[in-house]
């Protein structure tokens, strides 16, 4: 019998339909922090405010716009890991912090503090080979291991913390009625899902709000980068600049696409950098709608430093940015400093 007269088929055609999930289009937290993204950052560190306990140094952070305060948190754990929490400082009730997935408390190790340049807080390990650098305005963290900076923390400005509210019903009637701007901004919380957000036949109504967090995470001369299960596509991350980030969100999809960053059975919040020399890990724990969106800058053989006949050359080390963003939940992520795939394996292996 002859193949010719067969009718073909494509695996296409058995392809889940993706208009019944959502893409990064249709999120409202994902929207709202993007159109954050052309302003300049607004949160500065009270570096004054540090103060050192038992298993962590504590300090505030403020937004300049808002002039409502967070309360951050600087762990060091024992094999060479640094945690950092950031939540509100007052908040209107406990945010949710996930449970069950660290092992035990983590041991920690004491940190040694010290005053670097003006304006800014260095703490090292007991060995002093791991430091954190922490600049206060902008609000910036700098990783360093043997004085090289591995890790940059919101050197893109891009910290995120939506503070959560007084519901609606339960605010001043007098006030709603006088505030005309209510109305007026109606539409525009709608589109932003303020408070309550639609997708096809479901609501999901928010009684105190937004409450979505987001933090970006430079790393110096990295650009392969593994991890945050499950998707249907190749080993090493892809740069996500041309299309949807990828989504960490658990789903029984039949039929997935490959070549696909639709989030599928499982999430992991668990990212690997690699490179001659060094490993790192990122662990952010946060058990809601997650989206992660990576840029990477490739190296260059060098770049003019002036322009000119005797203009210098200087190399540039490649970069990859890493830009979480979740639903709800707080900060908070363990830094997996290795430095080799070995000991970040350990050191994740420990925590969970």
């Amino acid at each position: 019998m002859e193949a010719a007269g067969k009718e073909e088929i494509s695996v296409e055609d058995e392809a889940v339909d993706k208009n019944i999930f959502k893409d990064c289009s249709k999120i409202a937290f994902y929207r709202r922090q993007k159109q954050q993204l052309s302003t300049k950052s607004t949160y500065q560190a009270l570096l004054d405010s540090a103060t050192k306990g038992k298993d962590s140094t504590k300090f505030q952070i403020l937004n300049e716009a808002t002039k409502v305060p967070l309360l951050a948190e600087v762990y060091g754990i024992e094999g060479n890991i640094f945690r950092l929490k950031i939540n509100e400082e007052t908040p209107l009730k406990p945010r949710y912090e996930v449970p069950d997935v660290v092992t035990s408390k983590p041991r920690t190790v004491r940190l040694i503090s010290s005053s670097g340049d003006a304006g800014s807080l260095v703490l090292a390990d007991g060995k002093g080979d791991l430091k954190c650098h922490i600049t206060a305005n902008p609000f910036k963290v700098d990783l360093m291991s043997e004085e090289e900076v591995v890790m940059s923390i919101n050197s893109l400005g891009h910290l995120y913390f939506e503070h959560l509210q007084v519901p609606l019903k339960k605010r001043a009637t007098k006030e709603n009625k006088e505030d005309t701007s209510v109305d007026a901004s109606q539409e525009n919380q709608e589109d932003l899902g303020l408070w309550e957000e639609k997708f096809g036949k479901f609501v999901d109504v928010k009684v105190n709000g937004p409450a979505s967090i987001g933090l970006d995470f430079s790393l110096h001369g990295f650009e392969h980068l593994y991890g945050i299960p499950q998707h249907a596509e190749s080993h090493q991350l892809k740069n996500t600049g041309d299309g949807d980030a990828y989504r960490l969100y658990n789903l029984d999809v039949y039929g997935y696409k490959i070549h696909d960053k639709m989030g599928i059975y499982g999430s992991v919040p668990y990212l690997l950098a690699h490179k001659p020399g060094r490993t790192l890990g990122i662990f952010w724990l946060n058990a809601s709608e997650t989206l992660v969106e990576i840029n990477t800058e490739p190296a260059v053989k060098y770049t003019l430093t002036q322009m000119g006949p005797v203009a210098a050359k200087q190399k540039v080390r490649s970069r990859t940015d890493v830009h979480w963003m979740s639903e709800s939940g707080i900060i908070d992520v363990f830094l997996l400093t290795g430095p080799t795939p070995s000991d970040v394996f350990k050191q994740y292996s420990y925590l969970t």
